[in-house]
């Protein structure tokens, strides 16, 4: 066979794997070829990258990333190509695992490490990470907050990105340090923490459990030991790990039952 023809076997080969791994959320150039061509958010997640990038360390040499929901690894490969020593991708669906394999090595990045792991079983990993990302997973889970708290309590040793779907007000209520038991008008408050709940789907995709407004996203983040330091985008965080809060009441990641009746 010519060098054309070599050339045009290993591309439809790359294309033939592309869509065998289709549906693509991520719509990444994999050697001149697009994962997600018609996706519905255009170039993403590139389109959201761009908008927060600014607000990321430029020169990540010596530092690891843990990128848990790590989809087709598109930001696992941007670490890398900060210079992140090391990168770890994790996810629950092997179909994603399989797409951030073939997206990394295609993109000359077969270093990185994939692993089949869900947000809860980030104890597993046994180390602490310098970079974690968590973007585009929250509301996706049934229990997020109890997430926010392992991240703290097991990988997170400095930065956390963090991004969630928001609904809901945008705006941010300063609000006292506690409230009577007869105060109710507070909860009425646009601006007060709230987590919408679906109990069935939304934008058809029964996987959507909780959606947070702006407050309740910044709250859940103090809430669980992260100080927030730059609203990077309209839905992107960049914090630094602190002390988990009401350190007294022993929390760990696991709240205890305090019934009141």
């Amino acid at each position: 066979m010519n060098i054309e023809g070599s050339r045009m076997g290993a591309e439809e080969s790359l294309k033939d794997r592309i869509e065998a791994l289709a549906p693509w959320f991520h719509n990444m150039n994999l050697g001149g070829m697009w994962t997600a061509p018609d996706h519905f958010l255009g170039d993403y997640p590139n389109v959201k990258f761009k908008r927060f990038e600014p607000h990321l360390p430029a020169d990540l040499r010596g530092k690891s990333v843990l990128d848990i929901g790590c989809n087709a690894g598109f930001y696992s490969i941007e670490m890398k190509r900060r210079g992140a020593d090391r990168v770890v991708g994790i996810d629950s669906d092997e179909r994603y695992l399989a797409q951030a394999q073939l997206a990394s090595e295609t993109l000359g990045y077969s270093n990185l490490e994939f692993r089949n792991l869900s947000v809860y079983d980030v104890g597993a990993l046994g180390e602490t990470f310098d970079v974690v990302i968590f973007m585009g997973v929250l509301y996706h889970l049934r229990h997020p907050l109890l997430a926010l708290d392992l991240i703290h309590e097991h990988v997170a040793r400095d930065i956390l990105i963090f991004q969630s779907m928001q609904r809901g007000s945008d705006q941010v209520a300063e609000l006292q340090e506690d409230y009577p038991f007869e105060e109710r008008e507070i909860f009425y408050d646009t601006g007060y923490p709230k987590l919408h709940f679906v109990e069935r789907e939304y934008a058809t995709d029964w996987t959507n459990w909780w959606v947070p407004n702006r407050a309740c996203a910044e709250a859940m983040l103090r809430a669980s030991g992260f100080s927030i330091e730059t609203r990077a985008e309209d839905e992107v965080y960049i914090c630094r790990r602190a002390e988990m809060p009401y350190a007294q009441w022993q929390a760990g990641a696991v709240y205890p039952a305090k019934g009141t009746n």
